[in-house]
């Protein structure tokens, strides 16, 4: 995948992902909002990079959009390490055991199900059954009593009141959560208003800077 802009577009050009390579054309999906839609014959250039966020412990502590981009005001990101979004997944064979559990804080849930640090879990149910609440409880939980466990929460199409909310709740100035949640705390989203490519990447970029 590769970064695409537009030629007649100043440096702040819309980027795009490249999805297929034809003998004369190609494809690609833009990430800007709709105002400047590629056209059929446009001329792109390449960027010569594969799709990639900074990464440092500075992520920490932001909202960001799956780009990398701020969302909470604050300045971007610096780093020179950057990360593939699209990366292969780690074999089952060189992965290291779950060896080490983790509590959740809902004690019907940590009663009845064994969670371990680095354990895959999927949360399925109806809309307003408490799957946000949850996994937000689990993440105070780590916050205030698992000081090793980095926290990434990623929303998909939510609307932005919602994250702005979660972003308040942990990252406000009267939250309690707020000095552990600067260290150990990364929230990105693509909201409902953001293009269908920035919500297909949005948990790429979580799962890249979760391993």
């Amino acid at each position: 995948m590769v970064y695409l802009g537009l030629l007649n577009y100043s440096l702040q050009s819309p980027n795009g992902m490249v999805l297929s390579l034809n003998k004369g054309y190609i494809s690609a999906a833009c990430f800007d909002d709709g105002v400047s839609i590629l056209k059929c014959g446009d001329r792109v250039f390449r960027s010569f990079k594969l799709i990639s966020i900074p990464f440092s412990l500075s992520l920490f502590g932001r909202t960001l959009d799956p780009l990398g981009l701020p969302l909470d005001g604050l300045h971007k990101v610096k780093s020179n390490i950057f990360l593939d979004i699209d990366t292969k997944a780690v074999g089952i064979i060189p992965r290291e055991s779950v060896k080490e559990p983790m509590q959740t804080g809902v004690l019907a849930v940590d009663s009845l199900t064994p969670i371990g640090c680095g354990q895959r879990e999927l949360l399925i149910g109806d809309r307003q059954t408490g799957k946000t609440s949850l996994a937000l409880d689990s993440i105070s939980t780590q916050l205030f009593y698992n000081g090793r466990c980095y926290c990434v929460y990623v929303g998909i199409g939510q609307k932005k009141a919602s994250v702005a909310k979660i972003n308040d709740f942990f990252f406000g100035l009267t939250s309690i959560y707020k000095i552990k949640a600067l260290k150990r705390l990364l929230i990105i989203s693509s909201s409902s208003s953001d293009s269908a490519v920035l919500q297909f990447l949005a948990p790429y970029t979580g799962c890249s800077v979760g391993e």
